[in-house]
């Protein structure tokens, strides 16, 4: 399967935007997918993983959390999940990447070794 990301932009403090990826190659429906961010110096963090039916979603359970600001979607139809992002905070600032894999366990889909493939990313910088 081949991940397409956009979405990605500049935006003030305090605004929202919507990461989208979108699948070609295999049915999106056959995959976990995730989404993972890399801040410049940093290593790449999982932000939010829906499993493949969309009935389940995980988000990263870290000192900034995103769970409450940030909620990932999938509409199997269009062969697209998304990553609704509001309340951005200059923290936010990274590169976004989003990732499926056919067979994850809610303790691996965490883990961004665990994915098979990856998008290209797409930017996302949040202004003070």
């Amino acid at each position: 399967v081949q991940l397409q990301a956009s979405g990605g932009g500049l935006v003030q403090a305090g605004g929202s935007l919507r990461l989208s990826c979108v699948a070609s190659g295999r049915t999106l429906g056959s995959y976990t997918m995730g989404w993972f961010r890399q801040a410049p110096g940093k290593e790449r963090e999982f932000v939010a993983a829906i499993v493949r039916s969309g009935g389940s979603t995980y988000y990263g359970n870290y000192a900034d959390s995103v769970k409450g600001r940030f909620t990932i979607s999938r509409d199997n139809a269009k062969n697209t999940v998304y990553l609704q992002m509001n309340s951005l905070k200059p923290e936010d600032t990274a590169v976004y990447y989003c990732a499926a894999d056919p067979s994850l366990t809610r303790a691996s889909m965490m883990s961004d070794y665990e994915y098979d493939y990856w998008g290209q990313g797409t930017e996302v910088t949040v202004s003070s």
